[in-house]
């Protein structure tokens, strides 16, 4: 198992277990906790003088209290180490801002910055859907999860009485009650899932391209209507520009200007301007027709 060495406060060194969690919060235990002068005294050299030394004895010594207080996280499903390792971030931002002038110790200040950043961490990773976002609903995230391993569901006048004391509404209340309850569903489950999650996921209820009777009815309708229109207005025109309509745009092999030419006995140009003719005179048909349907 190997080890990280840090200087303790009494000028020891301390050697931390690096992968091993029992004998990491064994070790941190095992270091003297500071006494109010000393405390003060390293406070201040890392304030006036910044004495990284100093703040880094005031950081191990207090160790142990980030370990007490991410024990009470363990509810939460997440790994103690990363919770004890979420907390020492905050107590290192503790202690860059600790001032000893206030006249508390340093562990009291600590714990608001402990508690922030697990709060942080509980949040990213509880779901992988954010479930708090606002700060009412972060404070109901904690305080509701709380109340109801004891009450289960709420009832109204519990959900009325849970929202007084935290001065929301009883509808967050309810919301997050919800989200509580609720379990992350994979979009679209990999082979291994069960049935239940596949019947449960999100890409069950997803339409499938075309299924839709009403518009797979007016698609056809549309399509019907789009060819007996095309055929009322071929018919208008000359023999000769519907055969050469026919022939370029609507047949299987699409016949080239200069076979054309060769058989009606005229030029190349000439095959192309009677093809754009009748294709002006289809498309004028084929505008009036829509007009006089709308």
């Amino acid at each position: 198992m190997s080890t990280a060495l840090v200087a303790r406060q009494d000028g020891m060194m301390l050697a931390v277990p690096v992968g091993n969690l029992d004998a990491y919060i064994n070790a941190v235990s095992a270091v003297p906790v500071l006494s109010a002068e000393e405390e003060t005294e390293l406070a201040w050299r890392f304030r006036r003088d910044s004495d990284l030394d100093a703040a880094r004895q005031l950081v191990i010594s207090h160790l142990r209290f980030v370990v007490h207080i991410a024990r009470g996280y363990n509810g939460y499903g997440l790994p103690l180490g990363d919770l004890v390792q979420e907390g020492n971030v905050g107590l290192m931002k503790a202690v860059k801002r600790f001032d000893p002038s206030v006249g508390v110790r340093l562990v009291s200040f600590a714990v608001h910055w402990i508690r922030a950043e697990i709060h942080e961490y509980v949040l990213r990773n509880w779901r992988l859907v954010k479930v708090a976002t606002t700060k009412a609903q972060r404070k109901l995230f904690f305080n509701l999860r709380k109340a109801k391993q004891r009450l289960g569901w709420l009832s109204p006048d519990e959900t009325r009485a849970v929202a007084a004391d935290l001065g929301v509404s009883p509808a967050e209340v309810n919301e997050m009650e919800q989200r509580l309850a609720a379990r992350d569903l994979a979009l679209d489950p990999g082979p291994d899932a069960d049935d239940e999650e596949r019947i449960g996921s999100p890409a069950a209820f997803l339409p499938a391209p075309g299924a839709d009777p009403a518009e797979l009815v007016a698609q056809d309708d549309w399509e019907e209507n789009a060819v007996e229109a095309l055929g009322e207005a071929l018919a208008e025109l000359d023999e000769r520009g519907r055969d050469i309509l026919q022939r370029r745009w609507l047949g299987e092999r699409k016949a080239t200007l200069q076979e054309l030419a060769a058989e009606y006995g005229v030029s190349a140009e000439r095959i192309r301007q009677i093809e754009a003719a009748a294709m002006k005179k289809l498309r004028a048909r084929l505008a009036d027709q829509a007009a006089n349907a709308a």
